[in-house]
């Protein structure tokens, strides 16, 4: 029978003896792809279940509009530019730059220096060096793979270690690693990332854990086992079709987490995070973004703003929705606030407690405001705590939208002069945050920066 531990919404954390911690994250997913956001092609029950046992943000955002920088800051809780993780790494195991700096603690870093057991599940993309490697940033467990991406079915991954892949697409079909050991893996990667959570709830139920648990999908290459795929022969596209297998794969894999919890009789006392690294590239996977818009990459709405949900259900009431403007950047302090051993923070977070938005729905407005960065094209963006006005700086001009007016961002409110008091606000609060931001640390993966990257190491190799 599962063990409840029933407390008042609200109450003091000094009530709730160390929470176990899971955070969820899916890759490229849209906005309107799971249940809870209105999807109604691809049924989502189990995803579903953490919003509807907890809460979901119809706000929440991720930090950057693609994988690496957006993984950065959710597993620091810090601004990614702060310390000039500008860029999606290149894949580069010999090289102790590229990848996250040793000056930043992990979530797991966090959790580890509060006695908790730690596990990282499936894509890092945060360095493939070994310095740089999960189990030398606070994971005592890792499996899965330390590049931007991978392949789904085992007979793909030819590549027997990071060493022999060159380059980003060759890692793609590295085997899978357990703490640097590559495994002959036999399993869809999905399914095997899935089971290895629930082996790993099951088995440190006893004692208190963070667990990273980092689908690959929906990311392309767009790969499903026949299983997944016969749910779908409705879906006439057939790009829309494997994805809506590849999502299905997730929501299985959740589902079964969800019930070791359960069996394990943890459920209650484990706050559960669910999100994607940044919102779909609809025209690459098939994805949607719904009434956002643009898609990954881009700062529009639907580039940051992504399925965001939580659960606690001995702290958070069910069935709520928060329309507060929320961050991955929380995660970390929401942790912090939240586990009843005090964890060694050294580097000053940027997010809030979660729980201080959730459980006071009067008063959840928060004097905050949320900013973007993309170094390479010089865009920077800022929206206000409020949930109302967001700026855009581009070099080819500036834009304020009114979010509660106009979510798809058609009306540029800067064509004439009634805004200019909100525009000037957020503007002078963004280029107060830029101070405090640093050059991007490593070249990237665009075709040029690794062409000169490349072409800089060899030459300081010869």
């Amino acid at each position: 029978m599962m063990t409840s531990v029933f407390v008042a919404y609200g109450e003091g954390k000094d009530a709730v003896k160390s929470p176990n911690i899971i955070v969820i994250l899916t890759d490229d997913m849209g906005y309107k792809d799971v249940g809870f956001n209105g999807c109604e092609d691809i049924p989502t029950p189990n995803i579903d279940r953490i919003a509807n046992d907890g809460v979901k943000f119809s706000s929440g955002y991720v930090s950057y509009a693609v994988s690496g920088p957006s993984r950065a800051g959710l597993m620091t809780g810090r601004y990614q530019d702060r310390f000039g993780f500008s860029r999606n790494p290149i894949f580069s195991p010999d090289d102790p730059e590229m990848g996250l700096p040793l000056s930043e603690q992990t979530l797991a870093d966090i959790a580890k220096s509060a006695g908790y057991k730690t596990m990282g599940i499936g894509k890092w993309h945060l360095g493939a060096h070994s310095l740089l490697h999960p189990n030398a940033r606070g994971f005592d467990e890792f499996f899965g793979f330390l590049g931007g991406g991978h392949r789904y079915f085992p007979d793909e991954w030819t590549i027997n270690s990071d060493n022999e892949a060159k380059g980003e697409g060759e890692s793609y079909r590295t085997k899978l690693q357990y703490n640097g050991k590559m495994l002959g893996e036999q399993e869809y990667l999905t399914d095997a990332f899935s089971r290895e959570a629930v082996s790993f709830v099951k088995e440190n139920a006893q004692h208190p854990f963070f667990l990273y648990l980092a689908y690959n999908a929906p990311h392309t290459p767009l790969q499903a086992t026949e299983k997944y795929l016969d749910r779908f022969k409705h879906i006439s596209d057939e790009k829309r079709r494997i994805y809506a297998a590849m999502v299905s794969a997730v929501d299985d894999g959740v589902g079964l987490l969800l019930e070791q919890l359960e069996s394990s009789g943890i459920s209650d006392n484990t706050i559960l995070f669910f999100l994607s690294d940044n919102g779909g590239p609809e025209w690459d996977n098939g994805s949607d973004n719904g009434e956002l818009r643009g898609g990954k990459s881009t700062y529009y709405e639907g580039g940051i703003r992504v399925p965001f949900a939580m659960r606690w259900p001995v702290r958070i009431k069910a069935g709520q929705v928060c329309e507060t403007p929320v961050i991955s950047l929380d995660i970390a302090a929401t942790i912090v606030a939240n586990i009843d051993k005090k964890a060694t923070v050294k580097n000053k977070l940027d997010g809030i407690d979660l729980l201080s938005v959730v459980n006071n729905p009067v008063e959840n407005k928060q004097n905050r405001t949320l900013f973007w960065r993309m170094y390479d094209r010089q865009e920077y963006i800022a929206r206000d705590g409020n949930g109302t006005y967001k700026v855009l700086l581009k070099p080819n001009g500036e834009e304020l939208y009114n979010l509660d007016e106009d979510i798809s961002e058609k009306r540029n409110l800067l064509k004439n002069n009634l805004y200019q008091k909100e525009y000037e606000a957020l503007v002078k609060e963004l280029k107060l945050w830029m101070k405090d931001l640093r050059e991007p640390a490593f070249l990237g993966l665009t075709k040029e920066q690794m062409e000169e990257y490349w072409k800089l190491r060899n030459k300081n190799t010869n």
